[in-house]
């Protein structure tokens, strides 16, 4: 046949709907000048044995069941591909945008149709047959791991599948399936995907199957209304696992609408999942079996150890700690190495041995070292009363693992060579506690925070610490027993006292210990225990993370303690919990029972006119304080935004930043005002035509001080990222 070759080269756009296409791909493709087959003449059968068969030989091998494995050529990515910018292993990702699949159509197959191209970054046709045939396979070995749980089955099966190019659908599928399925499967799909990352399935293809099943959120949300949510987290997810960088986040969001429900799934992995504090340990724990309790955990890392001290088998205590999935419990296993170790001497140097070939194959990060021989310095002095050489013991062991160059020394706690006294008298406490009664029965009836503050100032000693949590126990105690009026004066005060957190830890574990007994005198201290606990978290007195430390401090052991945590947890897991936890028990501050956000709005908004009218920021930071409700401060700054940018006002943006520097307003509230003016910049414009460069340099401003990160970006759906 005549025919007319050359060669064209395809650009594809470097700002489209997939960013994985912005290479240019040379194909070559043979225009036939003459068709010998007329448009109108009927197709003649092609037999399977044809060379012009519409199904390829390996394909058909596939069909028919055979065991033969096709042979990789030159442009398998899997056979000698170079590895671009480091991919190859977790924690290394590669070039965020390079394409990594070199395969093309060979226009002399019969299959060959250019107008069914679609994927430029590939050369493959999704509506080939042979697309079809790995889609039906890829189901199928979804849908059997889901049911047996078994990974190396997965992986066993997509390497005999041997079509590496299309593993984007693979992502897409298993995350696709996973939504609609319990919390255990969805792990499932999370600890698959992240054991596939590399070996089977390329850093290429996984972020070009994200950004496919990003692409189609909008149609997903139809059939299952918390894709938001779902998919949110497995992003944030696999960035924990380290098989996804950070920077697809912020570089995918460059290429989805702002209005879009991908765009918004990217903007809550950042700013509600990756961006809190300690969010590695909250999104491990998020869909991880509810059976998986802490004492489970510490019992098996315990018989782990004894029966690596029996056998020596370091492999098995490798896979052990695998198998327990707790990465960020992981300081557990380096404190009770160094308990056995203390404990033990004949197995120092075989657990000393473990502990520093874990650290060394990454098995253990640094952090979880660190925090595990921490936690063994601040428990020493209890061990000492079993073990009386426990401190030398323990100051060898850290000598021993900073000189083998795998703990950083400097990092830990000092260990101080004398055992330190922290137990006080039995008097002291009844004194205190008789003291602490009497200053809260003059607070119940006055309300004077600044006496409390005062009369506690004159116990401060080296045991202030103790001595705050038996005053925080003794706070909530009395209050449980008294009317609502004293319940909301109760969390009040605790929020405004300013203890530290490890204090309020101490102190409500105190109480969630005796709640058993406390029951016998008041039958409804579940739910008021529960409330406490769900206040001091939405006054920010308490991280919510901390409640599993005060969860850990008791086991679980008291059944009455494990109903006050499950219902402090599910208070807070309610819609708009924040405000109905703070109006549980109304306003004390007012005659009103409670407290509407409009009325609050109004206060905002006159106390911020009194100010700028002349009033004084002491006074004003009060009347900031006493609305009582830390989590709406963002309100506060969202209007005192408004009016340094109506009336470019120094004197209230003084004010904010007297609030940033005294703790009252955090940097998270600040976040959220921002975010609130920028949400709203276009209907300020209307007053203010300058607004919006104003905000800009408000930003700015805000970085310099130190009131936002200085990743904070402010963006506006009309005018893109700014």
């Amino acid at each position: 046949m005549e025919s007319n070759d050359r060669t064209q080269s395809i650009q594809s756009p470097s700002q489209g709907t997939d960013p994985f296409l912005g290479t240019q791909l040379k194909v070559k493709v043979s225009l036939p000048r003459k068709s010998p087959i007329s448009p109108r003449s009927p197709r003649s059968p092609i037999s399977p044995g044809s060379p012009r068969s519409p199904v390829s030989p390996r394909v058909q091998g596939k069909l028919k069941g055979s065991p033969h494995k096709k042979d990789r050529g030159s442009n398998s990515p899997r056979d000698g591909h170079p590895k671009k910018g480091g991919a190859g292993g977790k924690g290394t990702w590669g070039g965020l945008l390079d394409v990594d699949d070199k395969s093309k159509l060979d226009p002399d197959d019969p299959n060959y149709d250019s107008s069914n191209e679609q994927d430029g970054a590939s050369n493959t046709r999704p509506g080939s047959f042979e697309f079809a045939l790995y889609k039906k396979k890829a189901t199928a070995i979804i849908e059997e791991y889901f049911s047996t749980g078994d990974a190396s089955t997965v992986k066993d099966e997509l390497k005999d599948l041997d079509m590496p190019n299309y593993n984007y659908y693979f992502v897409k599928k298993l995350l696709n399936m996973a939504m609609d399925r319990p919390d255990n499967e969805k792990e499932m799909a999370a600890v698959l995907l992240s054991s596939l990352y590399s070996d089977i399935i390329k850093p290429q293809q996984l972020y070009k199957g994200l950004h496919k099943l990003l692409e189609s959120a909008d149609d997903l949300i139809v059939d299952t209304p918390d894709t938001v949510d779902v998919l949110s987290l497995f992003i944030a997810r696999a960035v924990v696992d380290d098989i996804l960088p950070p920077a697809f986040v912020t570089k995918e969001m460059a290429y989805l609408p702002k209005d879009s429900k991908g765009f918004e799934i990217l903007k809550k992995a950042e700013k509600g999942y990756l961006g809190t504090p300690h969010h590695a340990e909250v999104i491990e724990r998020r869909w991880a079996s509810k059976n998986k309790s802490v004492e489970n955990v510490k019992d098996k890392i315990i018989e782990l150890l004894q029966e690596y001290i029996t056998n020596g088998d370091t492999e098995e205590a490798f896979r052990c700690m695998k198998d327990l999935k707790v990465p960020f419990f992981h300081h557990e296993i380096v404190k009770r190495v160094l308990v056995m170790a203390i404990e033990k001497t004949q197995a120092e140097d075989l657990l000393l041995d473990l502990l520093k070939e874990v650290c060394e194959k990454g098995l253990i990060n640094a952090s979880q070292v660190s925090k595990g021989y921490d936690r063994m310095i601040d428990s020493i002095d209890d061990l000492t009363l079993d073990v009386p050489k426990a401190r030398e013991k323990l100051h060898h062991l850290i000598t021993r693992a900073a000189s083998e160059g795998w703990l950083c020394a400097s990092s830990l706690k000092s260990l101080s060579t004398s055992p330190k006294n922290q137990s006080l008298k039995e008097s002291v406490i009844r004194n205190f506690k008789a003291k602490a009664q009497s200053i809260l029965q003059e607070y119940f009836m006055s309300g004077d925070i600044y006496e409390v503050k005062s009369c506690l100032e004159t116990d401060k000693d080296a045991n202030s610490g103790q001595l705050n949590s038996i005053f925080i126990k003794k706070l909530v105690t009395l209050a449980m027993d008294r009317k609502n009026r004293e319940k909301e004066m109760a969390s009040v005060l605790l929020s405004s006292l300013s203890f530290p957190a490890e204090d309020i830890v101490n102190g409500f574990s105190l109480l969630v210990e005796s709640a058993e007994d406390t029951s016998l005198d008041n039958p409804v201290v579940v739910e008021d225990l529960a409330l406490f606990l769900a206040r001091a978290v939405v006054d920010e007195a308490l991280a919510p993370q901390q409640l599993d430390e005060v969860e850990a401090r008791f086991g679980e052991s008291d059944p009455v303690g494990t109903r006050v945590l499950q219902m402090a947890r599910s208070l807070l897991k309610a819609r708009l919990s924040g405000e109905r936890i703070l109006r549980c028990w109304g306003g004390w501050g007012n005659n009103s029972p409670r407290w509407a956000v409009e009325d609050v709005k109004d206060k905002i908004a006159k106390l911020l006119e009194e100010y700028e009218s002349g009033g004084g920021s002491r006074e004003a930071r009060r009347c900031i304080k006493e609305l009582g409700m830390p989590f709406f401060h963002h309100e506060v700054v969202k209007k005192a935004l408004v009016v340094v940018i109506e009336k470019r006002s120094e004197r209230t943006w003084r004010l904010l930043d007297e609030c940033f520097d005294s703790c009252l307003i955090t940097t998270e509230q600040m976040m959220k005002g921002f975010m609130r003016i920028g949400e709203s910049i276009e209907d300020l414009a209307l007053d203010v035509p300058d607004a919006e460069k104003q905000f800009l340099a408000c930003i700015e401003r805000a970085k310099a001080a130190g009131w936002l990160d200085n990743s904070f970006s402010y963006r506006n759906s009309a005018h893109g990222e700014k």
